[in-house]
């Protein structure tokens, strides 16, 4: 790499961008490296979809909650940035599905609605004798004839049946996502489905031989430790702990990028204050909506322009725990489509995340709105608790009002992986690529929601930057 020093802009700081930032700046330090980092965000505040709420010794997640511990490149930067030691894990109670007017324990053996135990299919009140013999036709079907993509709802149904897709996995895997099971991507969401399919045939046979055996030792005996972590102070924590390790003359907050515009020794990036930058190379982190219009030279970003987001609400309640007067024992439920609910899933947070909560209080988070039935989401404050209490009144005995409540609105922020979205985005990294180089793309519009996801796609782009500058 040349002395020269050389400009890199991150556009975006969400978790994608700080991540980026932390590790270029991590190894232009340790490497001596002639490089300097620009973070440009439009908000007065860094994170994205991260956002905690501490208030009377609760902490409330406005977006994000956790983020599974078996993708380890959170764990490694929460370490990285000194709060490996304040991670803890989720509560593993009960956790079940709203369906046919009342709450089934999630069967036991299920890996994201897909069964694994015998005994327990055959015994949940979840499905009919009739769906649970059309389920067991997974073990005689042929596998799926090769293709460029399908849907979700489409595979599962082949393979489970429409009653245990709609009563059990849709639930579980349109929840992560927010989007409808038959739109959904398969190949851009769950492709590890597809290749058990492939390579066992029977679904059901390849995710029990997929499934580790669970440990026997007595150091996990009567362990209730979950598979998701969590900072005691909150996902905010995080990001604040970033933050403090980056340069903070290389944090722009409160400017928005207008256009970027390739010259003959980089680009130049516009922002809203009249200042152009100039950079040598550019990662843009930002969601599909915006790469369009800061990209305008280049129609083919356009494509973004169709691709589909959905709006959602998470509406956290703090009550006395007097106030229960009907308790369940368990962490939380996701909801049947087929049900006559408004939420879609409620967590008990008390329960699930004890740590946020103080003991004599009890916190739920409960979720609204959804691909097709979104409008709840515009609702005012007082409309929407009062629908999710009156949701909540049908499983539960709610005998006060909530002592305060926090309303979250995530307008048009969750993007749909609809089938063929691979395609498309390889379609344009290629045109990136040809017409671009020295521009990369990352963030959850693109190759994962979770933390996990995006923290994986910004190491990934501290690379290409690096290789770049060489």
């Amino acid at each position: 790499m040349s002395e020269t020093s050389k400009r890199v802009v991150i556009l975006g700081g969400g978790i994608t961008g700080l991540t980026t930032a932390f590790y270029l700046q991590k190894e232009a330090r340790e490497k001596k490296l002639p490089i300097e980092v620009i973070l440009i965000e439009a908000t007065h505040r860094l994170g994205g979809k991260i956002q905690t709420v501490v208030r009377d010794g609760f902490v409330i997640e406005r977006g994000p909650d956790s983020f599974i511990a078996r993708k380890q490149s959170a764990s490694r930067l929460a370490k990285e940035v000194g709060i490996g030691d304040q991670l803890v894990s989720n509560t593993a109670g009960k956790s079940y599905v709203l369906a046919k007017g009342r709450l089934h324990p999630m069967p036991g053996g299920s890996i994201m609605g897909i069964p694994t135990q015998i005994g327990p299919f055959i015994t949940t009140g979840l499905f009919s004798l009739a769906g649970k013999m059309r389920a067991g036709a997974d073990f005689v079907l042929p596998r799926s004839n090769a293709a460029r993509d399908q849907s979700l709802g489409h595979f599962f149904r082949r393979r489970l049946g429409d009653e245990v897709v709609e009563n059990l996995i849709e639930p579980l895997l349109s929840g992560i996502y927010a989007g409808d099971i038959d739109q959904m991507s398969l190949m851009s969401t769950f492709p590890q489905f597809y290749e058990v399919e492939q390579k066992y045939r029977s679904l059901v046979i390849g995710m029990k031989k997929g499934t580790p055996a669970p440990k026997k030792s007595p150091a996990a005996k009567g362990s209730k430790k979950g598979m998701f972590l969590t900072p005691k102070g909150g996902l905010q924590s995080f990001v604040d702990a970033i933050e403090d390790k980056l340069d903070p003359h290389s944090i722009r907050k409160g400017q928005r990028v207008e256009y970027v515009r390739k010259t003959e020794n980089g680009y130049n990036i516009r922002l809203n204050s009249g200042e152009t930058l100039q950079a040598d190379t550019v990662v843009s982190t930002v969601s599909h909506q915006v790469l369009p219009a800061i990209f305008p030279d280049y129609e083919f970003f356009e494509i973004f322009e169709d691709v589909p987001s959905t709006s959602v609400a998470n509406v956290a309640l703090a009550f006395p725990r007097e106030a229960i007067a009907k308790d369940i024992d368990g962490t939380g439920f996701v909801v049947s489509r087929n049900s006559d609910y408004t939420i879609t899933a409620c967590t008990w947070g008390h329960k699930k995340w004890p740590h946020s909560c103080p003991e004599d209080k009890v916190l739920l988070r409960c979720f609204v709105g959804r691909a097709g039935d979104e409008t709840v989401v515009d609702l005012s404050d007082d409309e929407i608790i009062k629908i999710v209490l009156e949701d909540m009144n049908k499983t539960m005995n709610i005998t006060m009002e909530p002592e305060f409540a926090v309303i979250s609105r995530w307008k048009n922020a969750m993007p749909q992986y609809t089938v063929g979205h691979k395609e498309r985005l390889a379609q344009v990294l290629d045109h990136v690529n040809q017409e671009l180089p020295g521009v990369f793309i990352a963030g959850s519009s693109f190759e994962g929601l979770g933390i996990p996801d995006c923290i994986d796609q910004g190491e990934a782009a501290v690379q290409k930057v690096l290789n770049y500058l060489k």
